[in-house]
């Protein structure tokens, strides 16, 4: 079993028996403190079914249990050298964070960003890059959660913005990855902003007739959802993942109801309307190819 065939989502689908998945270092005990000392390699622990999964097995998979077909976070770097072919070409480096509101809560501002920075490795909540999909050229934006909740400050604004305009030179189309809190508060209105700039270059890419597939992952909230995540010209969800403006408790406490599952959940808003689909992330590349290629009529 290969990583291609993972990517091309051959392997592991929801219906294979689980007798059947032969993914290697998982292993399911009656007792956590016997699974503990089952690894010899660090393990992540599934948040539906609690197995123990090698991190290694774990990356193999796309970061899906191979037991219960849970969809666990994904980082920003890990996905999209999932999602292309090969290693993309990183674009919008360049571009880094400043502290012109000199902002302090608990903390200063910079001494936030390097704590996210040690954490994630990311200098920022947004990694772009350039490659290709079966031969078929893109660039794709994916959100680090990690990082400050991936939320969108100036530089995320900057990075995307330059995406979409390389998108539109080169006449490629754009996929993001959204997961993110929503907008970074300690950058206040300029971070508010980021919100217009990126609404507006996802117009230019319109106008210029170039897809821009957004892909929703588990979560979606506040200044991202209500601009680039749901401004594409297609909407793909992963199962089971949280989408909304407002947070569910801040609704309940608002309305005065309480809100039942599966509010807010991808399969509530496809029943909906506001997502067109639901995608296994092992379907995910094969699904936005024949997308990309429906919409720029390749044969």
């Amino acid at each position: 079993m290969s990583q291609e065939e993972v990517k091309s989502g051959k392997v592991l689908s929801p219906v294979t028996p689980w007798t059947d998945r032969s993914v290697p270092g998982i292993h399911i005990p009656d007792e956590q403190q016997t699974l503990k000392a089952t690894f010899t390699e660090p393990t992540i622990e599934c948040p539906e079914c609690h197995a123990l999964v090698t991190r290694t097995a774990m990356s193999f998979n796309a970061y899906v249990c191979p037991q219960c077909d849970e969809h666990l976070k994904m980082k920003a770097r890990d996905r999209l050298n999932w999602f292309f072919d090969q290693s993309g070409q990183e674009l919008g480096q360049e571009f880094v964070a400043k502290d012109p509101l000199k902002f302090v809560d608990s903390k200063a501002y910079p001494v936030r960003m390097k704590e996210a920075q040690e954490k994630t490795g990311e200098t920022e909540a947004l990694v772009v890059m350039q490659g290709q999909i079966k031969g078929l050229p893109m660039i794709a934006a994916a959100f680090e959660f990690d990082f400050m909740g991936g939320s969108m400050g100036t530089v995320v604004g900057d990075r995307f913005v330059q995406a979409a305009e390389k998108a539109i030179a080169s006449q490629q189309p754009l996929i993001c990855f959204a997961a993110s809190g929503g907008a970074r508060m300690q950058e206040g209105m300029l971070s508010l902003m980021q919100m217009a700039r990126t609404s507006a270059a996802i117009q230019k890419m319109k106008e210029a007739r170039v897809p821009y597939i957004v892909v929703l992952t588990h979560p979606v909230y506040g200044g991202v959802t209500a601009s680039l995540a749901m401004l594409g010209d297609v909407h793909i969800a992963e199962p089971k993942a949280m989408i909304g403006f407002a947070g569910k408790r801040v609704i309940e406490q608002t309305v005065r109801e309480k809100l039942e599952e599966p509010f807010q959940r991808a399969e509530f808003l496809l029943d909906h309307g506001v997502v067109d689909q639901i995608v296994h992330r092992h379907a995910l590349r094969d699904t936005v190819y024949r997308i990309v290629a429906k919409l720029m009529n390749l044969p």
